[in-house]
């Protein structure tokens, strides 16, 4: 169970796209068709796995004052790997990506997960996570992708679609577009989502300037919020 929901979390509860929102630059980028889409999600699903197996295998060996680095390095090897591939097999792929393939490099999802989970955790745990997260990020590419190719192009992986091919929103295929449905779909998932903001009460705890205020601040500001 512990396992299920680990690679569960990526995809529902943390999704990282429209719950973490991270990402969102090759998100908004790559999700004008869903061929697109997809090779984009499965190409850093590739390397979110490999990473944080990687990351995870050596995090007993790496330096804590150069882990960053280290862990850009290993990242930035893999995404070769990756883009050359590619590049072999899939050229037309390769051409419509672009520079957003090797820009998996600094892509926010996987570095954030080398630090807060691979580094932490042991290998099989960082690859279910890696995994988790991956195919939770190629999701929520694909969902955007199908409203955007099928209502903006009047198309379905290249194939058009009778009477949406006549009626096409061109402004789904351009960036307010974009911006447009990553939004709803981010609105739709905190209404309907099971992830719930959690509530906290900061105190004065951890606050740096508790002993100069003498709390005085804080009991100002909650008069203040009451009389409100």
């Amino acid at each position: 169970m512990k396992t299920l929901n680990n690679f569960k979390k990526g995809i529902i509860k943390e999704n990282p796209v429209l719950v973490l929102v991270l990402g969102t630059c090759p998100t908004l980028a790559t999700s004008t068709s869903v061929m697109n889409a997809l090779g984009m999600g499965v190409a850093a699903t590739a390397v979110l796995l490999f990473s944080n197996m990687m990351i995870s295998a050596l995090r007993k060996v790496i330096p804590d004052r150069v882990r960053i680095p280290c862990y850009i390095v290993l990242i930035a090897g893999l995404v070769t790997a990756v883009q050359m591939i590619v590049k072999a097999y899939i050229p037309d792929l390769n051409r419509s990506l672009g520079i957003y393939l090797p820009l998996i490099v600094v892509n926010c999802i996987i570095l954030g997960r080398a630090e807060m989970y691979a580094s932490k955790n042991k290998v099989f745990d960082a690859a279910v996570d890696g995994l988790g997260m991956g195919v939770g990020f190629t999701l929520a590419l694909f969902i955007m992708a199908a409203i955007r190719e099928v209502f903006g192009n009047g198309t379905f992986f290249d194939m058009p679609i009778p009477v949406l091919c006549d009626n096409k929103i061109t402004l789904l295929t351009m960036a307010p577009g974009g911006f447009l449905v990553f939004g709803l779909l981010i609105a739709a998932v905190n209404k309907f989502g099971t992830h719930k903001p959690q509530k906290k009460d900061f105190g004065c705890s951890g606050c740096p300037q508790a002993d100069i205020c003498h709390k005085k601040s804080c009991e100002d500001d909650k008069e203040a919020a009451v009389n409100d």
